[in-house]
């Protein structure tokens, strides 16, 4: 479980979070959601301890991200942030083997190269394994950042906004692999998220901010209403029924 306490954060003078309080339960997926500026990405900061906490306190399971070893945090979540730059001479399979550090500190063994080789292929990374990232198109170089963090093999995956430079394609094949993640391994995985009929699809569980406070959260089903997404966006949203799911009418 995670729990986040009064946890509030300023740049300088100026408040991005407000004393934040949320408790996400053990399991499935749960998305962030927010329109821009909303603070979305600090708390994903603070979570992953990118950030160092100013007040209050955040919790997974009984560690506590402010005084617990980096190592240890490493064993129990993996993250993917926005990254701008990679280091070139780095080839794909290289890249994806560091989600094992953790594990082996500097010596990897069958095991690690199992996880590996089974994240290459969870993630349609097979043929790009000897490739250097440089080579790659901006989605391939973020299939390749999230594969690192599957590979990881952590209990916890937060990933902030994984679709970023994904066509539909690998987008809609990215967000059932984390369903089957979170359903036939037992993660439990936070994403930010910014089309809503990603989370709506996929997520068992959406929390939006809005002004650094947490605007509105629920069951998936639950949240989806014109009402709520319409307040938390300035803007109509029509909701409707496709095949079962519920989707947002946003585009026009």
């Amino acid at each position: 479980m995670i729990t986040i306490e009064n946890v509030s954060f300023r740049h300088g003078k100026a408040p991005v979070l407000k004393d934040i309080s949320l408790t996400i339960e053990k399991g499935g997926i749960t998305a962030l959601i927010g329109p821009n500026g909303a603070g979305k990405s600090t708390l994903f900061a603070l979570m992953a301890r990118l950030l160092p906490l100013q007040t209050g306190r955040i919790t997974f399971d009984e560690l506590d991200v402010r005084q617990s070893p980096s190592r240890e945090l490493a064993l129990k979540l993996a993250i993917l942030r926005q990254i701008t730059s990679i280091a070139s001479r780095i080839t794909v399979r290289e890249m994806i083997g560091f989600g094992r550090f953790p594990h082996h500190r500097g010596r990897p063994g069958n095991h690690d190269r199992e996880k590996v080789g089974e994240a290459l292929e969870m993630f349609d990374l097979g043929d790009l394994s000897g490739r250097f990232i440089d080579e790659l198109s901006g989605g391939q170089r973020q299939r390749v950042l999230v594969a690192m963090a599957y590979a990881q093999d952590t209990d916890y995956l937060l990933l902030d906004e994984p679709l970023n430079n994904l066509d539909m394609h690998y987008a809609r094949d990215l967000m059932k692999q984390l369903r089957s993640l979170a359903d036939t391994h037992g993660k439990t995985i936070v994403v930010v998220l910014h089309e809503i009929n990603y989370a709506a699809a996929y997520a068992d569980r959406i929390i939006a901010l809005k002004d650094g406070t947490v605007a509105a959260q629920g069951k998936t089903a639950d949240f989806m209403t014109e009402k709520t997404l319409s307040a938390i966006y300035n803007m109509e949203v029509r909701i409707r029924e496709l095949d079962g799911k519920l989707i947002a009418l946003h585009h026009a």
